[in-house]
């Protein structure tokens, strides 16, 4: 309401919005929010709007017949993270204080609020799960806890590989708890803000895991190369290295969003066979469709293909421990 409707509409006088006005706002959004998120600023215009009627201080509903614009899919939508280089690449080049949650989007397929909201009474290293039971949102640079998940579906148990436990073992011993016992606290002991942590960490570990733009040492300095939304290519020198890091981060279009580490995870899971009711479950989704239709975008990796047509009995695919999670004990 405050970031989208209340942006737009705060100063407007009512009888001066019209249909018009609503369905190009509607299409503006569309260009930078999901359509979920769409459907939701549209319900709650269209209910103000409502209200306004009923009270007879317009004459009709503009936001009746508003549609919600189609996407069109582009190379930045729902990425795929090879699950080799997301362990051996990524995660090793993410600082330390943030390495863990990372490694709770990729191998536990957390949403970015559940993963920010793991409180210690949540997870149980020795048996090898967490439980989502809570999240946290973020409005207007502020954070606070949501005492239940996303949908009922949701609030789930999810069981974790065995090197995640490794690394979340290794966190909690070496990071303070944060407020209700926080797993992944700020300094100050209050969660992570979605925003600062694309910024600051997130997006840096993409140019230094190679997956964003580039930047490589040319003599003494550090040659930083990008390309814009336009795909337009630039680069320029800078004297040191963490420069040239953040200036990539900040410049170059696309690239891996945090919430592409669940899509990853799904494919992974999927990928090694294991069933959609099971991968339904652990993603916390309502219904199986949504699993294979929004989260299940296989890998171009034909060889799997190959290999559940090869009579060769030698398997030397390294099996990561994330579809072995998943066996009934």
């Amino acid at each position: 309401m405050r970031n989208h409707v209340l942006a737009k509409w705060g100063t407007w006088q009512l009888a001066r919005i019209d249909h018009l006005s609503v369905q190009g706002w509607i299409t503006d959004l569309g260009a930078r929010l999901s359509p979920a998120t769409l459907v939701q600023c549209r319900r709650l215009m269209s209910g103000v709007m409502r209200s306004a009627l009923r009270n007879r201080l317009i004459a009709f509903n503009p936001c009746e017949g508003v549609r919600i614009p189609s996407r069109r899919t582009q190379d930045t939508d729902e990425q795929i993270v090879d699950r080799a280089v997301f362990r051996s690449s990524l995660l090793p080049v993410v600082p330390d204080r943030y390495r863990a949650i990372v490694a709770v989007g990729g191998g536990a397929g957390l949403r970015w609020g559940e993963a920010a909201g793991l409180c210690a009474d949540a997870v149980d290293l020795d048996a090898a799960r967490l439980r989502v039971i809570r999240t946290v949102i973020e409005v207007s640079g502020h954070t606070s806890f949501k005492p239940f998940p996303k949908t009922t579906a949701g609030r789930r148990t999810v069981p974790l590989p065995g090197w995640l436990v490794t690394l979340l073992r290794e966190h909690m011993a070496n990071h303070p708890r944060g407020e209700a016992g926080l797993i992944f606290a700020n300094q100050v002991g209050g969660a992570y803000r979605r925003t600062l942590f694309r910024t600051r960490v997130w997006r840096p570990a993409l140019v230094r895991a190679g997956l964003l733009g580039l930047v490589e040492q040319d003599g003494e300095k550090f040659r930083a190369e990008w390309a814009d939304a336009a795909g337009v290519p630039s680069s320029a020198m800078f004297a040191r290295e963490p420069a040239a890091v953040r200036w990539v981060a900040r410049h170059q279009a696309g690239g891996l969003r945090f919430h592409d580490l669940r899509h990853s995870y799904a494919t992974w899971l999927v990928d090694d066979g294991v069933p959609v009711n099971m991968v339904q479950r652990v993603l916390g989704h309502e219904r199986s469709s949504t699993t294979l239709d929004l989260y299940t975008r296989r890998t171009d990796d034909p060889s799997r293909v190959l290999q559940a047509l090869d009579d060769d009995p030698d398997d030397d695919d390294q099996d990561d421990g994330l579809a072995d999670a998943l066996v009934p004990r």
